[in-house]
């Protein structure tokens, strides 16, 4: 039986993933960014159009349903490498730390980017499924209403919602580093995805295009409140992505390899 990797190990691997994002050229990160935007997109379709299946004949279970259905996009998202922007907290800064240094205009070069192009490619893929006929008969009703209720929430509660939304995908990053097949990177990735459904817990670039969805299929929903919850689930996620979930697991880390030197 394979004995899991320590977590300095696991820090390792990720620090050298986190320098290779760090590294990309502009047109690998710009690309690699819309190629996550537009998968994500098809999650959220099938979580709409699992949950406009199942909510007339079992009602109360559209929405496990949907989650069950989200958790394919996180899988094709992992196993593609594409990158969303939450994903890009813990191994980069892995590798600042690791480095003893803080490349401050490399990690907002990554961080911005990931953000602009992650959108840029899920509007864009948003747009194609609203022609008319695209999707199932139910679909755009439910994803109008998902929409709709993401932007109706307090924005406490979104805040908090989004700080368990970005510790949960940076705890994915760091779990994918303590395995070493695809095999056992598919069912990480999926459990995520059906958590961050199932809650919903807010992820900024999959809430957002919820919201996009809401907006394109007749909810009512203005810009004033999808600028209102971006801010605000972005501000969650970098609470919860890189203060709970990547700083607690560099500082594991780095006690567990002073221990162990």
């Amino acid at each position: 039986m394979a004995i899991a990797p320590s977590p300095g190990e696991i820090f390792d691997r990720a620090a050298e993933e986190g320098e290779r994002r760090l590294d990309q050229s502009a047109v690998e990160l710009v690309a690699t960014s819309f190629i996550a935007g537009f998968t994500v997109v098809l999650g959220i379709v099938a979580l709409g159009a699992v949950h406009a299946l199942v909510e007339p004949r079992f009602q109360g279970l559209g929405r496990i349903g949907g989650a069950l259905a989200f958790g394919i996009g996180l899988v094709f998202l992992v196993v593609g490498r594409a990158e969303l922007f939450n994903e890009n907290f813990f191994d980069p800064v892995a590798a600042a730390v690791d480095a003893d240094s803080w490349p401050l205009r490399r990690l907002l070069r990554l961080w911005v980017v990931t953000f602009v192009f992650n959108f840029a490619g899920g509007v864009l893929f948003a747009f194609v499924f609203a022609v008319e006929g695209v999707l199932p008969a139910g679909t755009p009703e439910a994803l109008a209403t998902v929409g709709e209720e993401a932007v109706r929430r307090r924005p406490l509660t979104g805040f908090a919602s989004a700080i368990v939304g970005g510790t949960l995908v940076t705890l994915l990053s760091f779990l994918l580093h303590a395995v070493d097949s695809i095999g056992s990177r598919i069912p990480l990735a999926y459990v995520v995805g059906f958590l961050l459904a199932l809650g919903p817990f807010d992820h900024v670039v999959v809430t957002v295009l919820h919201v996009v969805f809401g907006m394109l299929f007749g909810a009512p929903v203005g810009y004033g409140p999808l600028v209102r919850t971006t801010v605000v689930v972005t501000a969650g996620n970098l609470v919860g992505g890189l203060g709970l979930g990547t700083f607690t697991h560099v500082v594991q880390a780095l006690g567990a390899k002073e221990s162990t030197g």
